[in-house]
């Protein structure tokens, strides 16, 4: 509303003074005058406002980089064909770039399920109706029956 009555009656009074007195047009204000802080203020808000871009962006970089490096372990333990963008964003980021606490416990748990899934024991448990105790059991019998054959042996 005040611009209206000022645009309106401005041109007017302008027109009657003929123009004597200079003012800014308000493009021509600077940005720290329309916000109602000196200039000074404005840098410092201004300088306050790049850092926290500059952190927000440092932080999505290092988001991006974590989620590369999740990607690539799993390339990795598929062995699926690697890809250059996330070897990129991992670089980017620097190399201080490490799995989050909790997806590496995942991982630990995921590694020594399979470590056991790969043994012996872990295959023959994919086995219905095998009781691995009872195989332990047979097994250490077997192997305290060797040892004492080998002792009464008088070849040895």
């Amino acid at each position: 509303m005040a611009f209206m009555v000022k645009h309106v009656v401005g041109g007017q009074l302008k027109n009657l003074t003929g123009g004597l007195t200079e003012e800014k047009p308000e493009a021509e204000k600077s940005d720290a005058a329309a916000q109602g802080m000196t200039q000074e203020e404005f840098e410092q808000y201004q300088q306050q406002l790049e850092e926290e871009k500059q952190e927000r962006e440092a932080n999505f970089a290092q988001k991006k980089a974590e989620r590369a490096t999740v990607r690539s372990h799993f390339r990795d333990k598929y062995r699926l064909p690697k890809n250059e963008m996330d070897e990129t964003q991992i670089q980017q980021a620097g190399d201080d770039v490490v799995l989050p606490t909790e997806l590496a416990k995942m991982i630990a748990e995921d590694n020594q399920e399979e470590t056991h899934k790969q043994s012996v024991l872990g295959q023959l448990s994919n086995i219905q109706n095998v009781d691995i105790d009872q195989l332990k059991d047979k097994a250490q019998a077997t192997l305290e029956d060797l040892k004492k054959q080998t002792e009464n042996c008088s070849l040895m």
